[in-house]
Parts: C-alpha cells; structure tokens; sequence
C-alpha cells in the first residue's frame, strides 16, 4: 500500500480548499486494496455548511458501504473531534494523517478504540495549513469549533 500516493489524493482536495478560500483539510476513503472510493475537502466556508468536513465529504462521496473495519481513511490534517466521531461511529479501521503538528487531533482516542493511525508528517500538509492558521486565524477557529477572541 502506498500511502504517500493515497494522500496525494487527500492533498490535490486540500489545495483546491485553499485555493477557494476554505478551510485546507482534504480526505480520500479507500478500499482494503487501495482503491479509491470518495474523495473531499472542507467545504464549510464555499458551501455556508458548518458539516462538510474533508472526511464528512470523502465519506460521504463514497456511499454506502456493508462495513468499514477494512477501510482506509486518508486526510490531510488530524481529525477533530466531529471527524474522530464519524470514524468511531462506523469503525474505520485505518486513519492516515498527512499532519498532526498545526492540530493534534484526536489520535489517542482513535487509537484507543483501536483504529490503527499512521502518521506520514508531510511537509507540504505542514506548510499548507500552517500558512492557512496564519491567513484566516478566525475562520481556522471557527472551523474547530475555539474562539479566536
């Protein structure tokens, strides 16, 4: 499995958030064998929607599937909570985080449920959302759900 190619596909989402002026978080779900099944981005800020997270989207994109225990969830940025919710829901077995240094998510309790969690520390998901916090610090808060003051 190459999870660097998985989470180019995570990433191009990413990019197109932060090129529409939303929030840089893309995801792609894959099937045991690394087939593509839903990608996404976050689109709350383009679609005025405070639920379209990149993994929400991705998940959704994918459809209705018998089980998820073999599925691979890639994104871009450490899941928040909302997004860690979704993958406990549905017992996603796989999570593939691009980063987790701009926001540390909630890995551990992922982990403790017993999702594997594969950390790749991409230095282009780094610098994207990095420079994304620097440019919209308000919408970034707004997006995980902390007030900026």
């Amino acid at each position: 499995m190459n999870y660097h190619e998985m989470l180019a596909v995570a990433f191009a989402e990413a990019q197109a958030g932060f090129d529409e002026g939303g929030v840089p978080v893309g995801a792609a779900l894959f099937d045991a064998n690394g087939k593509l099944l839903g990608q996404g981005r976050n689109r709350r800020v383009q679609d005025n929607d405070p639920s379209v997270h990149g993994e929400t989207d991705a998940f959704r994109k994918a459809g209705r599937q018998t089980s998820y225990g073999d599925k691979i969830l890639v994104t871009t940025l450490a899941p928040c909570w909302y997004c860690s919710g979704l993958i406990r829901q549905f017992n996603i077995g796989t999570v593939v985080v691009g980063e987790s240094v701009n926001f540390a998510g909630h890995l551990d309790w992922l982990s403790d449920a017993g999702v594997k969690i594969l950390e790749l520390n991409d230095a282009a998901c780094i610098d994207l959302m990095g420079r994304f916090i620097a440019q919209s610090p308000r919408i970034w808060f707004e997006d995980i759900g902390e007030d900026c003051g």
